[in-house]
């Protein structure tokens, strides 16, 4: 391991994250009754302008009369560049103190974006003296802040988590696509003639690279990496599959812009009883091993050795995390 080591975000559970627009309090209340792991409450994308000041009282009342103690809650703030960013995180934090786990910073473009949200709430808990440090979630949704990942992973020691954003990132790619994640069929690869003449064709993973890019600047920086929205909200296979391959690329959790998304993402991103049955089998021989002298051994005719411990680990640390054990 190099000398150089971050320090780990807390441990939150992260499977599941629900997106509510702060402009309809019904939704807010139905939220904090939601099975999602971290709920964010919404004032950029999902409010209109007009709707702004209404949105953010509304996310004030609810973070004082609802009960949020089952979830982790985070306020996406609008964008550094509106006229709206200062009064969302001023107005929230001095009318809900200690009520806040995390702020959500949209269209992360620099680490300096990380550096004045961080000054700002810093000021805002000093002069209140509020108690509970508040988090930061960076969304990277913009080929200026894909180019700038690392240093904005790195920006501040309230980061716990970032997070992909597709929509914004295909605009500002200019990615010839119209939807919210999900494949393309002009994204994929022909074969060379096979034996009967034909060619096949097989789709490929647009967004590939930029989740995987994704996962290591998280990882790097002992941050939870998340995987943004899925716009068909009806197609929940079509879910699934993209949350599957968020997760085996070393995804946290997922967004869920719909209640229907929730339990999906839940299931997708929480270790199956097998898998943590293996994992646990895994640390029962490698700490028989120890004890012989050993630094590996087979396990159901297969290597395992120092690194499938780590592996284990992270399966039945996650167990245990999903059952409060």
């Amino acid at each position: 391991m190099s000398f150089t080591v971050f320090e780990q975000a807390p441990a939150r559970l992260n499977r599941s994250e629900l997106a509510v627009p702060g402009s309809s309090a019904r939704f807010l209340e139905k939220a904090a009754q939601s099975n999602a792991d971290i709920v964010f409450l919404d004032l950029e994308d999902a409010v209109a302008p007009d709707e702004k000041p209404k949105a953010r009282k509304n996310i004030i009342e609810a973070l004082n009369d609802l009960d949020w103690s089952r979830k982790t809650v985070s306020v996406r703030i609008n964008g550094l560049d509106t006229p709206f960013m200062y009064r969302d995180v001023v107005e929230v934090l001095e009318g809900a103190p200690d009520k806040l786990d995390l702020i959500m910073i949209p269209k992360v473009g620099t680490a300096a974006d990380v550096y004045m949200v961080d000054c700002l709430v810093s000021q805002i808990e000093a002069a209140t003296g509020a108690k509970k440090r508040i988090g930061l979630e960076m969304i990277i949704e913009s080929a200026l802040g894909m180019a700038n990942i690392d240093a904005i992973a790195a920006a501040s020691k309230r980061n716990e988590s970032l997070h992909f954003g597709v929509a914004d990132y295909a605009a500002s790619t200019k990615a010839a696509t119209v939807g919210i994640g999900g494949p393309n069929p002009n994204y994929g690869v022909l074969t060379d003639t096979l034996e009967d003449g034909s060619r096949a064709y097989h789709w490929g993973d647009m967004w590939h690279y930029a989740i995987a890019r994704m996962v290591v600047a998280a990882r790097a920086h002992g941050l939870r990496p998340v995987d943004g929205p899925f716009g068909d909200i009806k197609d929940g296979e079509g879910y699934s599959a993209q949350a599957r391959r968020a997760m085996v690329l070393g995804c946290e959790g997922k967004w869920a812009i719909h209640p229907s998304q929730i339990d999906l993402a839940n299931t997708i991103f929480s270790p199956s009883e097998n898998e943590v049955a293996k994992a646990r089998a895994i640390l029962d021989a490698m700490e028989q091993a120890k004890a012989e002298g050993r630094g590996a051994v087979t396990l159901d005719g297969k290597l395992i050795d120092l690194a499938s411990i780590k592996q284990a680990e992270v399966l039945v640390n996650k167990a245990a995390q999903i059952t409060g054990g």
